[in-house]
């Protein structure tokens, strides 16, 4: 990026055209857009409800910085991704395909009207995450047209022929395609796209967490015999072995294996010694 003083980076990138400013040139390649451009740059807040933030985060920086830094917090502050093993491979999955998260950011980013001095907003939930930026379609065009076969017709063409210069888009008008692709093959719901005067809005719901509910209720536990005994066995062999890696060892999830450990100890089959980080499982007659 260039590293240039406002006054310098005028003058070479020639930004002054009868008293205006060329905004792409600074969004882009200054090291501090909002220096210039009020409102340049993005807010994230992760909310219980629409009035209780518990905490919230800005990206500040050049806009390629700005997409891949959301990104990235997003997925790893403000996101659970769910943990399942194939084998002896962890695979987490987002509540929004990493392709689909992308390609919402780079269009909010896009198309977000920059004169209205206000940031991008996501605000993320339990159950979703609400992208907002302040834009306006192109004229004549309605929400069943953006959700159709479209021309490209960015709300701000420089930016987007930067973007696709440095490998980020197609500039085919593939965006909101690209999404639906995404979460289709990840088998998640499609985003609601809302478009109410000025602003833009991209809606994603996370699918329903299947958590269980914990009850005092008597009422035996059916764990097949093949796992538990794939537990014993490796348990055996390996008493200082944590269920998480005796779970990868023989194909279950974390949760199945917890269960059947707990199930085992009550039976009085297995039981742990020693400190909770530093001791052992023993495996009885």
């Amino acid at each position: 990026m260039l590293e240039l003083d406002d006054e310098t980076l005028l003058e070479k990138l020639h930004l002054r055209e009868g008293g205006l400013l060329k905004r792409a040139a600074v969004l882009l390649f200054h090291p501090d857009p909002e220096a210039l451009v009020t409102g340049a740059y993005v807010k994230i807040g992760f909310f219980r409800t629409n009035s209780d933030l518990l905490y919230h985060d800005e990206i500040h920086g050049d806009l390629i910085t700005q997409a891949l830094r959301t990104i990235d917090l997003v997925q790893t502050k403000y996101f659970r991704a769910s943990i399942a093993y194939e084998g002896m491979q962890r695979v987490e999955t987002w509540p929004v395909p990493d392709a689909a998260l992308r390609e919402a950011v780079y269009n909010a980013i896009l198309h977000k009207d920059y004169a209205s001095g206000i940031p991008i907003q996501i605000s993320v939930y339990d159950d979703k995450l609400m992208l907002w930026n302040p834009g306006v379609l192109p004229e004549h065009w309605s929400l069943e047209t953006l959700l159709g076969k479209h021309s490209s017709k960015p709300f701000n063409p420089d930016l987007a022929n930067a973007f696709f210069r440095a490998g980020r888009i197609e500039a085919w008008g593939r965006g909101i395609e690209r999404i639906q692709e995404a979460c289709r093959a990840q088998g998640r719901p499609a985003p609601e796209l809302k478009v109410e005067g000025e602003d833009f809005w991209t809606i994603f719901q996370f699918p329903t967490q299947q958590t269980p509910v914990e009850t005092r209720v008597e009422t035996p536990v059916q764990i097949p015999r093949s796992t538990s005994a794939k537990i014993l066995a490796v348990l055996a062999k390996q008493p200082n072995a944590t269920l998480e890696e005796v779970a990868a060892q023989i194909g279950k999830s974390l949760r199945a294996v917890e269960r059947a450990a707990s199930k085992l100890v009550q039976d009085g089959r297995l039981r742990f010694v020693g400190p909770k980080k530093a001791g052992r499982w023993e495996v009885l007659p």
